[in-house]
């Protein structure tokens, strides 16, 4: 079955492009551009009355939909934001501290916002970091839980699935266990693991870990639907704060820094709420045409099975494949580490099939939007590589 007719704008829009890099930019379906029409009618026909709807309506929508994903069904502890990169600004000032500057640990794997911040922050000295490397990836989940469970840390920060290397953190509750109000705080970066790996964060973890994430990648929603789940009583008064934390109550008197009780302490200031809509109306059509996580992970099983059959008498057969395949919970990408990376990644470009590459490792992208054609067509390309 293909579910192609679901993205019909993005594919029409370019008919000869093969696109392999969902976890790059991911293509929005075409229910995106029904919520992107609904944000601006809404505010045509609603004018300043829109945030009656958006944070009346679409807001506890949207925060449902992100606790059923996470598989917490807390939807109060969910708050969003136009970035994760805000979040952590947020979270970063509002860390309990038991000496001297914050003192972090985390990977040397990380996104780029954690690892451009973390290390402009260390040159102000307003932070130190403790940072494990990520290779050998089959000791980094108990290398790292060990380090975190030293109380040398006030801040742990770490990917749930690595953006480099598509491997996973496969420790989550353990690691969690260890978040205290008071500290450390333990932080679950999930840009590449919502909605690519089911209920990925859970009830138990849920009670003391924060858990980032957003739209941008397997959401399908694109830019600006960026999400926090905040745990109960973590950093009940954020320093870096917006209006928008005390939206409950408005009334307060002049000069009282009032905070919401639920994950909207965290709140900024005014946004753009049109993410909100395509978030929600892409929800629906998955929900509709019964697409859930689990479902799109076995469709792009399938196709990653069926590439890596296909290529072995290709180029990249005789390149590492960073995240095999082993039956387990997997990213929507395959990693493959080879010198010529950069030039295949040029190579196929010229074809107009669009894979993503992170410096000597070249990615390969799947979604709900391929099918096997798709995939014969790529290792077709692949096969004209040298």
């Amino acid at each position: 079955m293909s579910f192609k007719p679901l993205f019909s704008r993005s594919l029409g829009a370019d008919p000869e492009r093969l696109h392999f890099a969902a976890h790059s930019h991911h293509l929005w379906p075409d229910a995106s551009f029904d919520g992107q029409v609904a944000a601006w009618n809404d505010a045509a026909l609603l004018a300043d009355r829109k945030w009656d709807k958006v944070m009346g309506e679409l807001w506890p929508t949207a925060q449902a939909e992100v606790a059923a994903e996470l598989g917490t069904e807390q939807p109060d502890s969910i708050v969003f934001a136009s970035n994760t990169h805000d979040f952590l600004v947020r979270l970063v000032t509002a860390a309990p501290r038991q000496r001297g500057p914050l003192r972090i640990l985390t990977t040397d794997g990380e996104f780029h916002s954690a690892r451009r911040q973390f290390a402009r922050w260390e040159e102000e000295g307003w932070i130190s970091v403790e940072r494990l490397a990520a290779e050998p990836f089959e000791t980094l989940a108990e290398r790292f839980l060990a380090s975190a469970a030293t109380g040398e840390h006030d801040f742990i920060f770490v990917s749930q699935l690595l953006f480099g290397s598509g491997r996973i953190f496969d420790r989550v509750e353990p690691l969690a266990a260890l978040g205290r109000p008071e500290g450390p705080w333990v932080i679950l970066d999930g840009y590449h693991a919502f909605m690519a790996i089911d209920r990925p964060l859970g009830e138990p973890a849920a009670a003391s870990a924060f858990y980032l994430g957003g739209g941008y990648k397997y959401a399908m929603a694109g830019e600006g639907c960026a999400f926090m789940h905040a745990p109960e009583g973590f950093g009940p008064r954020p320093p870096v704060t917006g209006w928008y934390a005390e939206f409950e109550d408005l009334t307060l008197p002049a000069g009282v820094v009032g905070y919401a009780t639920d994950a909207s302490r965290f709140l900024g200031a005014t946004f753009d709420p049109s993410a909100l809509y395509r978030f929600t109306a892409v929800r629906r059509m998955l929900a509709e045409n019964g697409l859930t996580t689990r479902f799109i992970s076995g469709h792009v099983a399938e196709l990653q099975k069926l590439l890596l059959a296909s290529i072995l008498s290709t180029p990249l057969g005789n390149a590492d494949l960073l995240n095999p395949l082993d039956g387990r919970a997997h990213a929507r990408f395959l990693a493959f580490r080879s010198p010529d990376a950069q030039r295949w990644y040029a190579d196929l470009k010229a074809r107009n099939c669009i894979t993503d590459v992170r410096g000597d490792v070249l990615r390969i992208g799947f979604g709900i939007y391929q099918d096997e054609e798709d995939v014969e067509r790529l290792a077709a390309y692949l096969g004209e590589l040298n």
